[in-house]
Parts: C-alpha cells; sequence; structure tokens
C-alpha cells in the first residue's frame, strides 16, 4: 500500500485489510480514534507500535510520557508538526 493509498483509506468506515498492529493503531490516529488508536498500542516490544505510542502522548499533550515511548521505539522526540510526524511515521511503516 502506498502512503496516498493509506492515507484516502481514512476516508473509509473500516481500516484496510492486512494492516500491522502500527499500522492500524496509526490509522485509528488518523481517524481521530486516540482511545481506539492507544488500546492497540498497549502491548509494548516492538519499535514502531511504540513509535505510534509516543505520537499519541505527544498529541495528548503529555511530552514527558511521549519521550518514554521515544526512547522504547529507539526515535528522537519530534519537533515537526502532529500532522508531519504522523505522515513521517505512515511512510515509514509502509516501507518497512
Amino acid at each position: 500500500m502506498t502512503f496516498q493509498e493509506f492515507k484516502a483509506s481514512l476516508d473509509q468506515e473500516t481500516p484496510p485489510t492486512g494492516l500491522t498492529r502500527a499500522q492500524l493503531a496509526l490509522w485509528q490516529a488518523g481517524k481521530g480514534d486516540w482511545q481506539g488508536s492507544h488500546e492497540t498500542t498497549q502491548e509494548p516490544g516492538d519499535p514502531n507500535v511504540d513509535w505510534v505510542h509516543a505520537y499519541l502522548h505527544r498529541e495528548e499533550g503529555d511530552l514527558s510520557n511521549a519521550g518514554y515511548w521515544y526512547r522504547r521505539a529507539g526515535k528522537p522526540a519530534s519537533t515537526a508538526s502532529l500532522q508531519e510526524e504522523w505522515d513521517t511515521i505512515a511512510k515509514a511503516l509502509l516501507t518497512n
């Protein structure tokens, strides 16, 4: 799936089939379902899922908690806009 297809899928009611857990969590976040996305990221251990978890806490404004999850993901804390970070994560997840 391309980035454009993934982004366009946000107009649908249900997520595309075959998404990884990290992709699903990011899709949910893109739909504005913070709680659903957060629930999807609850099981740590996958750096990509942890990266989405960090994004969610940054979106929430809990930068301390976000920092913890960025460290778990092995990623630097983002200073980009939330939309830019969402796009960056999506592009990275779709190339893995």
